[in-house]
Parts: structure tokens; sequence; C-alpha cells
């Protein structure tokens, strides 16, 4: 058994909430790694913009590829799939902050930071993202636990504004978006459009001759969408600036 992180932002939560909660779809560019996952490995649901866990799926077969718009009236973008039977699945007033100082004590990629540190952020950052086995065990049993317990953790007044949405017309459709205040995970997305697009620039300057300079906490994800050259990789600037425009930049 293995376990995966499946994100859900509160509107792909409302939409699986509503729907049979058999199926779990992803992105077509998930379709490589999501080969990878066998029947009775677990997908741990976290809740992007509030940083909570709530969720075990329990993985039946897949994936495949469907297009019946499931989570969306139309032009549904979560085609590869995969049949799941809810272990468990927590209302959001029951999910579990990743603040919570039992849970950040217990994870591998939180304990050992400080309060105020979002290093953390790039492990919860892309669905179908491994954790390892201690931290999947634990977060298993912990929500288990909590769905036996029932504790509540309020919504914030920050956390509701969080959640607040609103809508802007494009081209091609209205599309619902939020404006957060400091979160520290975004909309996986967001996160994957500006991916490609670091990608995308990378691949101009490498064949312009250029180095490449790549923020640290996005070069693993960059790097796998980029098929250039490492060796034109920067490590780090050299940039003759204080740290606060070097932090700037």
């Amino acid at each position: 058994m293995a376990y995966f992180i499946d994100l859900f932002s509160p509107e792909t939560y409302e939409a699986f909430s509503r729907s049979t909660r058999t199926i779990s779809g992803f992105r077509q560019r998930h379709k490589n790694i999501a080969e990878r996952i066998k029947p009775g490995d677990v997908f741990i649901c976290y809740l992007t913009r509030l940083s909570r866990w709530f969720g075990l799926l329990e993985v039946l077969d897949g994936p495949y590829i469907d297009q019946t718009p499931i989570f969306v009236p139309e032009s549904d973008p979560f085609i590869v799939r995969f049949h799941v039977r809810p272990k468990v699945w927590l209302d959001i007033d029951k999910a579990l902050p990743i603040h919570d100082s039992i849970i950040w004590n217990g994870l591998s990629f939180t304990r050992d930071l400080g309060d105020g540190s979002n290093a953390w952020t790039g492990k919860v950052r892309g669905s179908l993202v491994k954790l390892d086995d201690d931290d999947g065990k634990f977060l298993s049993n912990i929500l288990t636990a909590q769905a036996k317990n029932g504790l509540e953790y309020p919504i914030s007044e920050l956390e509701a504004r969080r959640l607040d949405t609103h809508t802007i017309t494009r081209a091609d459709k209205v599309v619902s978006v939020s404006v957060p205040e400091e979160v520290e995970d975004v909309e996986e997305f967001e996160v994957r459009e500006s991916i490609q697009i670091q990608a995308l620039l990378a691949t101009i300057g490498a064949k312009m001759g250029m180095t490449i300079w790549i923020p640290k906490s996005d070069r693993a994800l960059v790097l796998n969408e980029w098929d250039g050259d490492n060796s034109q990789i920067l490590e780090r600037l050299p940039l003759n600036y204080d740290d606060t425009t070097l932090k700037t930049i």
C-alpha cells in the first residue's frame, strides 16, 4: 500500500461531495504519474486555501480516461480517473488543519520547521505526490480517528475570506476565482500554469545560449516539465545585492 496526496479546492471538494464519491479524477498531465498507482493504494485528501486534511479514498481500479462530465457541468478537466472507495470524508469544519500541533509535529515535512515557515508547502502543490509511508500511515490513522471522534475546528474569519470566490468572464467561459490573503498553499492549476510558463521561459533562454536560474522552491517541478540540458542550470544567482533585494528577486 502506498499513499498519495489528492488535492481539492473548496470548489472541487463541494463537487465531489455532491457526486457518488466513487470516482476520483485528475488532469491529463497526471496520466504518467497515475499509471504508477495500484489498487489498494490510498489517496489522502487535502483542502487548499484552508490547509486541511479531510479524507481517505482507497483505490479500487484505474487509471482510465473518461471525459463524461462529473465534477463540472461541461469540459470536465478531471478525465484521468480511478474508481475509489471513500474510507473517510470529513465536513470542512471537522477537517484537520495542518498547523494543529498534533498534525504539525506528526509529519516529517513540518515537524522540524518553525511556526512561520512555508517550506512545507512544496509538498502540497500538486496531486499524486507520494507521501512517505510513515506520514501516510500517520494521516490515515488520525483521519480515521477524527471520523469517529468528530472534533470540530471552526472556520476562522481569515479562512472564511479564503473561501470567498468571485467570477470573471474569460473569452471562452466564466470561471470562479479567489483572492486569498497570505495563503501558504495555492490552487494546483495556478501552480501548474506558473510552472509551465517558467519551463517555457527556460526553454527560450536555453535556445538563446543562456544559463538558467530557477527558484529552488519550483526547480524540481520546472525541470519535470522542461527537457533542456541541466548543465545550463545555475545553483545561485551571481548578483551583488543586499539580502532584501535578493529575496524580492
